[in-house]
């Protein structure tokens, strides 16, 4: 079965977008189509290619009723939404370094001389990070593919919210993960829309660049 897709109308999917807040709850969204979004969205970029990015999907009503009150002000996504996608960053995302480069090499996209330079430099860098500078370096990674869910979403014909409010704290340890290791980046509820969104201002491009 391939995903639908409802528009390739770029500025459809991207300008067009809006948060959506409640959900048609009689539209689920099938493991396979899930994956397939997934997919989608992890070809964003990520620094050095270690896609830090896991991610967990709440769809039953029991992983629903123990994100409820994890979700602050959100509950309406939850209750109504097909999921709620959870997006981690894995602090340890260096271990699968060896399987992605070995995997370029395999496919025809690497020559082996240049993963192995590459893993000789990456790695220990990696390794030697601090707490703090590998959960900036996660954090980035996982909102490019966060952001790039959501439009891959639009492009099948399903809306989406960004939630920011969550309590971080508990998240990766409810849904049974080491909370040391996947730090929570964002949620994103998902479904076919009863709403069209709201629409929103932007400050002026002037306002915030500056040319030096």
């Amino acid at each position: 079965m391939v995903l639908q897709v409802a528009t390739n109308d770029f500025s459809e999917i991207t300008f067009g977008r809006k948060s959506v807040r409640v959900y048609d709850k009689n539209v689920k969204i099938s493991h396979e189509d899930m994956l397939e979004l997934i997919k989608e969205a992890t070809l964003a970029p990520s620094s050095v290619n270690m896609q830090p990015w896991r991610f967990v999907v709440a769809e039953s009503d029991e992983a629903k009723e123990k994100l409820l009150p994890l979700v602050r002000f959100n509950g309406r996504q939850n209750e109504s939404s097909s999921a709620m996608v959870m997006i981690f960053g894995d602090m340890k995302c260096y271990e699968y370094g060896e399987e992605i480069y070995n995997r370029a090499v395999d496919e025809g996209k690497m020559p082996a001389e240049v993963r192995d330079h590459q893993l000789a430099g990456i790695m220990p860098m990696y390794q030697n990070l601090t707490a703090e500078q590998m959960n900036d370096v996660i954090k980035v990674d996982a909102s490019l593919a966060a952001m790039q869910f959501m439009l891959v979403a639009r492009h099948h014909g399903y809306d989406t919210n960004p939630i920011g409010g969550f309590e971080a704290d508990q998240l990766a340890e409810a849904f049974g993960m080491d909370k040391e290791r996947y730090a929570p980046v964002m949620i994103i509820s998902i479904g076919k829309g009863l709403e069209e969104g709201f629409p929103s201002v932007r400050l002026d491009a002037e306002q915030v660049t500056s040319f030096k």
